[in-house]
């Protein structure tokens, strides 16, 4: 059985670092991820679908930034781009707390979104470079249990605090969001300012290969199309389609909205060792399959919640769906990101992290404008079932993954070897 303890006794000191501040590092997000598209539609008056398509530029400004970003990260290593892309997010966030215009927000947007298009890849690729092996899996799904976390703080704290008919308020919480990407700025510049994540170039390197190798390989192109289908279904609506059709649809307060991810970071913190140590050993493929499921049912939910609108049980429904989606959660995000990285080498982690990242940003870019765009003509009943179909597709592509895909990437761990006995 995975416990805290003996998790964090077997990690490195950079590893330690590396997870000591998560949480304080995305409260500030945590803060402002459930009401941006709230801000821009009800506080700024733009209509819902220029907020949508106004928040598909983070995603979009990602995905033009992360190949380049991945190719950087291989080259000169993730500290430095990592660095440059805090900075954007702090000039973004900044920004965007004053726009009042949406020429302005998308300026804002697009900053934010350069600091996305690098940072998953670059923290992957540090993460890969500090862990290995079965820990390797474990420190992703508590490294996701601990950004939920800070996240779900963030959720409840800009649940009770913001306010559609106080501009400042909004403005407040965009500013803490740009103070906190000084923490991971700081660890940077301190106690990991030692830790490689680029190999020295050798024939191996070469051998590696760019974007386009590495793209031919069946395994790499199955599952960058189901990381970007979980994304347009999931983390995709997040920020988008989520909260409107929350709004909208089942007319549930802010309040609730907030609540629901504090649900949602309750449920994840709470199973995450439980399910890395049922997971651990077990196809990864197959964790995928499960994992389908609960997402096809809590979208039924949320759904359902549409029905009984400004009620209590749409209240209800808002949040069982976000605690069902959460299960789902913690079994994605141990499995994917660890496949990426043991298919890949150190002299192309941040590559594959890279592609890891543009299939998350391509269904971030996808979720919103077609959540915006159902949304906004009212069809409900539509946006429900195209999440729930997605669901059944990514089933499908876990199950065309699995016959592609190595046994020791798919998280099979190799038999232990016979012993030889000497018999007198």
């Amino acid at each position: 059985m995975i416990s805290a303890r003996t998790f964090w006794g077997a990690l490195p000191t950079e590893g330690r670092w590396l997870l000591s501040t998560v949480a304080i590092q995305t409260l500030g997000r945590g803060l402002t991820l459930p009401f941006t598209i709230i801000y821009l539609h009800e506080v700024r008056g733009f209509d819902l679908g220029l907020s949508g398509a106004l928040m598909s530029l983070i995603a979009v400004v990602g995905l033009i930034v992360t190949g380049p970003g991945g190719t950087l990260i291989d080259r000169f290593g993730a500290k430095a781009v990592l660095l440059a892309g805090l900075v954007s997010m702090i000039a973004g966030c900044t920004l965007l707390a004053f726009a009042t215009h949406p020429a302005v927000a998308a300026v804002a947007l697009v900053l934010i979104g350069v600091n996305f298009g690098v940072s998953w890849p670059g923290f992957n690729a540090l993460i890969a470079a500090v862990v290995s092996g079965d820990l390797r899996q474990q420190y992703f799904g508590v490294n996701f249990a601990l950004v939920n976390l800070g996240i779900g703080v963030g959720g409840i704290i800009g649940g009770f605090y913001v306010d559609v008919d106080s501009p400042e308020t909004f403005t407040v919480i965009f500013l803490i969001d740009a103070a906190s990407a000084l923490i991971p700025m700081a660890l940077l510049l301190g106690p990991l300012r030692h830790v490689r994540t680029q190999a020295e170039p050798t024939e191996e390197s070469v051998a590696a290969g760019g974007y386009r190798e590495i793209l031919r390989q069946p395994a790499v192109l199955w599952l960058t199309l189901l990381t970007f289908i979980a994304m347009f279904i999931g983390y995709g609506q997040m920020e988008a389609g989520f909260p409107a059709y929350a709004r909208q649809v089942a007319e549930v307060s802010t309040r609730v909205i907030g609540l629901s991810f504090a649900v949602n970071t309750a449920v994840i913190v709470l199973l995450q060792f439980t399910v890395l140590a049922k997971i651990s050993g077990k196809r990864r493929t197959r964790v995928m399959w499960v994992m389908a499921g609960v997402w096809a049912t809590s979208w039924l939910i949320l759904g359902a919640a549409g029905l009984l609108p400004d009620t209590l049980a749409a209240a209800i429904g808002v949040l069982a769906f976000m605690g069902v989606f959460a299960f789902g959660e913690t079994l994605l995000q141990p499995t994917v990101p660890a496949i990426y990285n043991d298919l890949a080498s150190d002299h192309n982690r941040g590559r594959y992290n890279a592609i890891n990242s543009a299939a998350f940003q391509g269904g971030a870019i996808a979720g919103p404008i077609a959540a915006g765009l159902l949304l906004d003509h009212d069809l409900d009943a539509v946006y429900i079932a195209v999440m729930v179909i997605g669901c059944l597709g990514i089933g499908a592509l876990a199950l065309a993954l699995e016959r592609r895909i190595p046994e020791s990437a798919n998280g099979v761990r190799a038999p232990e070897p016979e012993s030889d006995v000497a018999v007198e």
